[in-house]
């Protein structure tokens, strides 16, 4: 089993790269956004909060992310892993992830970072709200702002990481088919 967290900055590639994994190594792909994403199109009180938050390039809580983690663990505990993208974004969350997967009888294999210099970051991003629709996407002070939160609050998961010898960083410019060979080289020395 090989569950794994794909980390990196907003417009890393992060969603492009899950596909080529999730299909690779058949895990359940969990996408926070996706999962956020599908609760503000329903219209739910979540969804709605979400939205107000993603919109101002905020953060949703922890307990809200964490509980949705929580329900599709336990829905696919069958499968060949996980591949968990977009979370955890902070040290909290991390060692709450550790502990539902302890709960569960399984483990994080290791953490994989793709590495994105915020310029590109940006120009990506842009790129990506002329089709998205994502508000968030279309603003570059918004964009900053996500990729400031990033570094100040979820880069210190790369350390919590790092302390158990689980993690690994790959350079995320390239072609895509480039960077899924390099990180598949990461997964498989896992």
């Amino acid at each position: 089993m090989i569950n794994l967290v794909l980390f990196g900055p907003p417009g890393a590639g992060k969603g492009t790269q899950s596909d080529m994994i999730k299909e690779k190594y058949n895990l359940v792909h969990l996408s926070t956004g996706d999962l956020l994403r599908g609760e503000i199109k329903a219209g739910t009180p979540l969804g709605i909060k979400a939205k107000e938050l993603m919109d101002q390039g905020q953060l949703v809580p922890d307990e809200v992310v964490i509980g949705m983690i929580d329900s599709k663990i336990k829905a696919n505990k069958e499968g060949n892993g996980f591949i968990f993208d977009g979370f955890p974004r902070t040290v909290a969350q991390a060692e709450a992830l550790d502990g539902l997967m302890s709960e569960n009888g399984i483990a994080i294999s290791g953490m994989v970072a793709l590495d994105v210099d915020e310029e590109e970051l940006t120009k990506r991003i842009l790129k990506r709200g002329e089709t998205s629709g994502r508000t968030d996407d279309q603003n570059e002070d918004l964009i900053r702002n996500r990729v400031k939160e990033y570094n100040t609050k979820t880069a210190p998961v790369a350390n919590f990481y790092e302390a158990q010898g689980k993690y690994k960083t790959i350079g995320g410019v390239g072609s895509i088919e480039e960077i899924f060979t390099n990180l598949c080289a990461a997964i498989d020395s896992l």
